[in-house]
């Protein structure tokens, strides 16, 4: 397991990416809770404050999740969070139009926790953003749609994180949002362990590996 990297570090690795003209495309992935939001607002803050506002813009595919009403009609709410409940095809759209539309505002969707749903517009990418740093589960997995989804990036890095770390904030989060005892251990078992097992097998076809990050 790698110690985490200093952020003065990570930042400079994203910076360079801007040597290149045009709008650059940052990718994070990693498995449930290894801090990849996290690190992914950092990058932005640590760029705009090096470049000026404005210079970098945060784009998560957590927004793509599937609502509510959709995973009950698939018969996947107990799978929430896993590759099928996402909309990997409008991410992989949206990340093909960010790379290529500059001159106008992009609407950016996000994932609302206390809805647990996903909200559309949220984030925007103005013309002037030069990185985009986007990050999810799943952007490194060898399967239909996610394959793609590295096509558009500069550079994907790999966040890493032990499983007991994981795996407590992950048990914190759900029972922060109200699931009881037993309903966060089955979600953790049952749901979030496989879908981190599914991710790590991405490792290997990144560009970088990250240690945990808070």
């Amino acid at each position: 397991m790698p110690h985490p990297t200093p952020l003065s570090d990570l930042t400079d690795a994203a910076a360079r990416l801007l040597d290149l003209p045009g709008r650059r495309l940052l990718g994070l992935c990693g498995p449930p809770a290894a801090g990849k939001s996290t690190l992914a607002r950092a990058l932005v803050e640590g760029i705009d404050a090096r470049l000026g506002p404005g210079t970098a813009a945060w784009l998560p595919l957590d927004g793509f999740h599937l609502s509510n009403a959709q995973l009950e009609r698939l018969g996947l709410a107990d799978r929430k969070g896993s590759p099928p409940t996402f909309d990997v095809h409008g991410y992989l759209a949206l990340l093909r139009r960010v790379a290529a539309e500059l001159d106008h505002d992009l609407y950016i969707p996000d994932y609302d926790r206390a809805l647990h749903e996903p909200v559309a517009a949220r984030h925007v990418i103005g013309p002037a953003v030069r990185l985009v740093v986007t990050e999810g589960n799943y952007l490194g997995m060898d399967a239909p749609g996610w394959r793609e989804t590295a096509e558009p990036l500069d550079q994907l890095w790999y966040v890493d994180a032990p499983d007991a770390l994981r795996e407590r904030r992950l048990s914190d989060r759900h029972l922060g949002n109200g699931s009881s005892s037993d309903r966060t251990r089955a979600r953790v078992e049952g749901n979030d362990r496989p879908n981190g097992e599914l991710v790590k097998t991405a490792r290997g076809r990144c560009d970088r590996v990250v240690g945990a990050w808070s």
